[in-house]
């Protein structure tokens, strides 16, 4: 089975999963409806915020959001642990792909085990490709995140057997969402990496552990990976409060330092892709960084 590794920086349009990716970006509520070729049994979510559907519930961290007014748009107003007023990108696609209304965190003390044959999120909000910035957020690692996975996987393949865990881990779609946390919060707001790297440098030590890890994803038998880019998070609320002068402009060096990560990502996927005769989609609305 050929490997697609998508990118939302790419330019090549190799799938008619494209439509699914775009019309969750123009917010439609339209059912999609896949082509009789193509099966998505799952939905699989890794990284940060943008995904995480209330895995940080119960730790010990301020990263959290099971209150009010989280939520207050969904689940009867009553917060899960999204970190917005309601559904998340990942809620979203596995609703428009028809699989199942919302994608429950792994972590939910209530997840049933007729929960996981059609995905979770592992994600986990604070968390990014650097290693110190899940540490100093006290939240879950990318490299966790994959251990939690290949205990989903376990558990899967006690629930439906060899062969059904084998075809759902392969077809399954996969988002990984990060990097945001890393240049905003490890990099600028806590300066924890500034005396030690310079930007290009930064973006180089979160492009390598990016790989590293879908290369690890891959080992397990990922085979349909969607890589979400940073998007222009110097024009975020938060960031424009602290970055952004007494006027709250978009904070321009945080932006120049996503541009230059998603070059750099970009530039690699291509390269995997090549490697493993990997396949691309893009969903470029997603990566308009301002200047």
């Amino acid at each position: 089975m050929d490997t697609r590794l998508w990118s939302v920086s790419s330019t090549s349009l190799l799938s008619p999963l494209l439509v699914i990716l775009a019309l969750l970006m123009c917010e439609t509520k339209a059912l999609v409806k896949l082509p009789p070729n193509e099966t998505v049994p799952a939905v699989i979510a890794f990284g940060d915020s943008i995904v995480d559907t209330g895995n940080n519930n119960n730790l010990m961290t301020l990263i959290k959001c099971n209150f009010r007014p989280y939520g207050q748009d969904f689940n009867g107003g009553i917060p899960t642990g999204r970190f917005s007023d309601g559904k998340t990108p990942s809620d979203l696609l596995a609703q428009e792909l028809g699989i199942k209304d919302r994608l429950p965190a792994y972590l939910d003390p209530d997840l049933k085990p007729q929960d996981l044959p059609t995905g979770v999120s592992f994600a986990s909000g604070g968390s990014g490709y650097d290693p110190m910035t899940p540490e100093l957020a006290s939240v879950i690692s990318m490299a966790d995140q994959l251990n939690h996975f290949k205990e989903y996987i376990a558990k899967l393949k006690q629930l439906v057997g060899e062969e059904k865990k084998k075809f759902i881990i392969a077809n399954s779609l996969y988002l990984v969402v990060a990097g945001s946390d890393d240049i905003a919060n490890t990099y600028f707001v806590l300066r924890a990496r500034k005396m030690q790297y310079d930007v290009p440098a930064y973006t180089d030590l979160m492009l390598n552990s990016a790989t590293e890890f879908l290369k690890e994803l891959y080992g397990l038998g990922a085979r349909r990976i969607a890589v979400f880019s940073a998007p222009p998070i110097g024009c975020v609320p938060s960031q424009r409060t602290l970055a952004g002068g007494t006027e709250r402009h978009c904070a321009n060096e945080y932006n120049v330092a996503a541009r230059l990560f998603n070059k750099k990502l970009s530039a690699a996927l291509n390269t995997l892709r090549n490697k493993h005769a990997w396949w691309e989609i893009c969903v470029r609305r997603y990566l308009q960084t301002p200047p």
